[in-house]
């Protein structure tokens, strides 16, 4: 069976990204809703939802700019931007593999999130410019974490490039146990944890304005804008299990040839490990109550501090 053409492939690991991320969401909506006793949402509810607001009319409030209109594009196509750059179905580095490294992703990311604060702020609305204030707030702890933790990366395997660290999480158990990879490991869980609004920073389930973060950010958009603010999310939330999966946790799974039967098995295996780790997120979601909100700092000061133990592990030695 021939082999399928490597620009082929980079592109179907954005497309994979891309239609299973509302999978994820609403299997982790369904789980959770399953543990407290609910019936909760269908699994495919996410999809008909973006299907509804894809037809629906888009209002624009009085005096938006043209960055109201923008933004949400803007996010979306960064979002997609960052599957070409990670191990998302091969386990070998693809065309665009190395054109960024994991400071390139997450500058991307952080990118995506300022069109969305801008979004927010031409809204006019104070619910969701005080969501994008907080969200901003809160990030200027979590960014230097994801620094810390690509320095670790970078001591360990003495480059920043997400393949490479793949490929030394699977050279042999040692790696995966090793204290510096387990801390930073933990740190960026935590950091997703915030960045996708998840128990204890934000709840999914609940509509109190005044604790919103990520859900408050799209509350004065409608239409296809706000269609594409969530499935850039949702989008967003799945690029991060990716990472945290692919990369530090469980590369395993992935292609090692271009041919069809094995990039077909390697995308039924990053699904199926997002959907797994979706399980210990809607655990997590019920074992733990949402934090106040000026205890959130302290949540991610925990994390800063997790990342600098990985580093400091590294230098003292048998980190």
């Amino acid at each position: 069976m021939p082999a399928i053409p490597v620009a082929a492939v980079q592109v179907l690991q954005v497309v994979v990204v891309l239609l299973a991320s509302p999978l994820v969401s609403g299997f982790i909506a369904s789980v959770e809703a399953r543990m407290q006793g609910r019936r909760g949402p269908r699994v495919l509810q996410v999809y008909y939802d973006l299907a509804k607001d894809f037809s629906k009319e888009t209002l624009a409030p009085t005096g938006a700019s043209v960055l109201y209109f923008l933004a949400p594009a803007l996010s979306f196509a960064c979002y997609l931007t960052v599957p070409m750059l990670i191990p998302v179905l091969t386990s070998f580095a693809l065309p665009l593999g190395y054109m960024g490294d994991i400071f390139g992703g997450g500058l991307i990311l952080s990118m995506a999130s300022f069109f969305v604060a801008v979004a927010a702020a031409e809204t006019g609305d104070g619910y969701a410019q005080l969501a994008s204030s907080r969200s901003k707030s809160f990030s200027a702890i979590t960014e230097p974490v994801l620094l810390l933790v690509v320095m670790t990366v970078g001591l360990i395997t003495t480059t920043d490039l997400p393949y490479v660290l793949g490929a030394t999480v699977r050279s042999g158990p040692a790696q995966i146990v090793r204290p510096a990879h387990l801390l930073a490991s933990a740190a960026l869980l935590m950091v997703i944890l915030f960045e996708t609004a998840r128990i204890p920073v934000e709840t999914h389930s609940g509509l109190i304005e005044l604790g919103m973060i990520e859900g408050g950010r799209p509350f004065e958009h409608s239409g296809p804008l706000l269609a594409l603010l969530k499935w850039g999310s949702a989008t967003k939330q799945m690029v991060l299990y990716v990472i945290l999966l692919n990369v530090f946790v469980a590369p395993w799974g992935m292609a090692s040839t271009a041919r069809p039967t094995d990039i077909a098995l390697a995308a039924a295996a990053i699904v199926g490990k997002a959907l797994l780790l979706g399980v210990a997120i809607a655990l997590l979601d019920n074992m733990f109550a949402k934090l106040r909100l000026f205890k959130i700092t302290e949540f991610v000061s925990a994390a800063f501090l997790l990342a600098v133990l990985a580093i400091f592990t590294l230098y003292l030695g048998g980190g």
